[in-house]
């Protein structure tokens, strides 16, 4: 095969440039990521060759080797593993396959990136952090169990383009050959690649090689020193999770944490312990501090890395963890689950039924004795992974209230920094209340000052302000502790049964100005009718108990998508001096056009006031004025 030519995918061009030009601080990230990388490949050749034996070529010492050449200024990173084929390097080195990459280049641009490299392995991206250090990049790959020599060489100075031709190749695996940078030879140096190891790679499983050179006495002469060259390991392999607890440092738990999720943060708690009984296990968790940026698209990877009897099975275990916990990072070990294992088998697998439910109760549990006795650090966690766990009130039922204690919430009855929990609001509750309200919006700020709140403000009712977008779809059909959860700006509210009498009095009053005004805006309300929430504000618009909310719907509407036309209900402040004037013009004139202006008023103000754009601002405008005018003359 001839050297062919093929140009980057553009996000790939673009997210070179980034890399090379914008990222300043710690660069020696390559390292880990191209031994990671490593790792993986000799995983899965592991894996395969449970049932593979031609994969294992005459070699199962499986390993990772370094080789600095400083006269030809390459750096080699080697490994024995799966290799790939000509399809496979086309499609991992040349293209991201990933709905966020142009969020991921967005951020990439933000001046937070230099801070937070760990995003280049969050992202996947791993490979390509190689040119922040080297000029020119050559991967030499061949297949493991190909039946030949032929390899692949990839070749690139990430300039838009790379080149691939056939080559000959000794054994399966992969090399990473980098010609450094002039101002980048210090990673040549055996003392910073020890370093990077030590720093990065100390728990990968396998070998990290490097062959050095040392000084021994000569087995010859007597008395004389000469010059060898041995491979010597630079990574200790200690497999952390089956050792004790009381063996293992707090740095050596942060050092593996990052060592398997990418992240320089330390994580906000550790989760160690060992399972036996029905089921015997060692599991090894992490609760991060921060939340990856890509948490919330649909390709982020959920569950923890499972092994049996200390082989790697698979990378992401989905089924070990809920979605709701998919923030939780770590290692499951296995004594009881078969080698060869697969995706389908664990679907159907008691063990592993009997697994997740231990690892959900074991980090629910976590979780609550941080809210108890680390309040101010569990407020850190809940402000970073809040609207994940949430999720888990919609998508786990018989835990629904035991995730409901974990809840935080905004509030009326707390200022801007603040948080109450449900168990908070239960106990404060006022006398024959018998639901918990609450209210959507963007943010506090847009809220506490709406309408939808005034009776609630004036009989000190507290209301929960919900600012994430899933809050109304998650909260809508939640109880806790027999209390319901109802939104304020959604169906009928009556906080006042005692004035049950005063309100028939009104709806017999303006029953017929009603009518009329339903009339008016036959084409824009559902409905029309007397308001149980207004204290200042002369109306607002509902939506139906059921409906979709309305943060919702605009979030929707944002992002392009169709959203189902639906019809609101306005409601009026009987009380308010504009809806009284309305009535005694009706009084004097049934057939009075003012009505009729009034009552389009009523409704673009509705509008304006839950944030929505008006249909016909002119008019809106005309109407104002002449209403002005009016006032001005009198």
């Amino acid at each position: 095969m001839s050297k062919e030519n093929f140009e980057f995918k553009t996000e790939v061009k673009e997210l070179l440039n980034l890399m090379i030009h914008s990222l300043y601080s710690h660069r020696e990230i390559f390292l880990r990521e191209l031994i990671s990388n490593a790792s993986d490949a000799i995983d899965k050749a592991r894996y395969e060759s449970l049932t593979n034996t031609d994969i294992l070529e005459n070699e199962s010492d499986w390993k990772i080797k370094i080789t600095p050449d400083k006269e030809a200024g390459t750096l080699t990173i080697s490994d024995n593993g799966i290799g790939m084929d000509r399809e496979q390097i086309i499609s991992d080195l040349g293209t991201i396959a990933y709905s966020g990459t142009k969020d991921f280049v967005n951020l990439l641009k933000s001046k937070e990136v230099k801070d937070n490299p760990e995003l280049i392995g969050q992202f996947g991206v791993g490979f390509y952090s190689s040119f922040m250090v080297s000029d020119h990049v050559t991967v030499i790959t061949r297949k493991a169990a190909q039946g030949d020599k032929k390899g692949i060489k990839w070749e690139s100075d990430a300039d838009g383009s790379f080149t691939l031709e056939e080559c000959e190749k000794e054994g399966k695996g992969t090399d990473v050959i980098l010609k450094l940078k002039e101002d980048e030879k210090k990673y040549l140096e055996e003392w910073e690649i020890r370093s990077i190891v030590k720093k990065y790679s100390d728990y990968i499983e396998h070998p990290v090689v490097m062959e050095v050179e040392r000084e021994k006495d000569s087995k010859i002469e007597e008395g004389k020193k000469i010059k060898e060259k041995e491979e010597e390991e630079l990574n200790s392999k200690k497999a952390i999770w089956l050792k004790n607890k009381s063996d293992i440092t707090d740095g050596e738990y942060n050092e593996f944490y990052k060592h398997i999720s990418h992240d320089f943060s330390d994580p906000a708690k550790t989760i160690h312990y060992k399972a036996e009984g029905t089921s015997e296990f060692t599991a090894l968790l992490y609760i991060p501090s921060k939340r990856p940026f890509d948490i919330f698209y649909k390709e982020y990877k959920i569950g923890p890395t499972l092994y049996v009897k200390r082989v790697q099975i698979m990378e992401h275990c989905e089924e070990l963890l809920p979605v709701y916990l998919r923030f939780i990072r770590g290692v499951i070990d296995s004594s009881d689950l078969p080698l060869n294992v697969s995706r389908e088998i664990l679907q159907n697998n008691k063990q592993v039924e009997v697994i997740k439910n231990s690892v959900v109760k074991k980090a629910l549990d976590t979780l609550g004795e941080m809210k108890k006795g680390e309040y101010d650090k569990y407020l850190e966690f809940y402000k970073e992974f809040g609207r994940v766990l949430k999720e888990g009130v919609h998508f786990d039922f018989t835990r629904r209230e035991t995730i409901g204690e974990l809840l935080l919430f905004q509030s009326t009855k707390a200022e801007n920094d603040q948080y109450r929990s449900l168990e908070q609001y239960v106990d404060d509750m006022k006398e024959g209340q018998e639901e918990i309200f609450y209210i959507t919006g963007a943010s506090r700020e847009e809220v506490i000052n709406s309408p939808y709140l005034e009776t609630f403000r004036d009989k000190d009712y507290e209301v929960l302000i919900l600012t994430d977008e899933i809050d109304d779809i998650v909260m809508g059909t939640f109880e806790y502790k027999g209390k319901k959860l109802k939104s304020i700006i959604k169906g009928d509210i009556d906080l006042d049964k005692s004035k049950s009498e005063e309100k028939k009095e009104s709806e017999k009053k303006y029953k017929k100005l009603i009518e009329v005004i339903k009339e008016n805006l036959i084409d824009d309300v559902k409905e029309v009718r007397l308001s149980g929430r207004l204290k200042d504000s002369a109306c607002c618009l509902v939506a139906a108990e059921g409906a979709m909310d309305p943060h919702l719907e605009k979030m929707l509407q944002s992002m392009g998508q169709e959203v189902p036309a639906s019809s609101k209900i306005l409601e009026i402040n009987p009380d308010h001096p504009v809806i009284e004037s309305m009535q005694d013009i009706y009084d004097k004139d049934k057939k009075n056009p003012l009505i009729g202006e009034y009552s389009r008023l009523l409704y673009d103000q509705a509008l304006l006031l839950e944030g929505s754009k008006l249909k016909d601002p002119g008019q809106f405008t005309k109407s104002l004025l002449k209403l002005m005018a009016a006032g001005a003359k009198v």
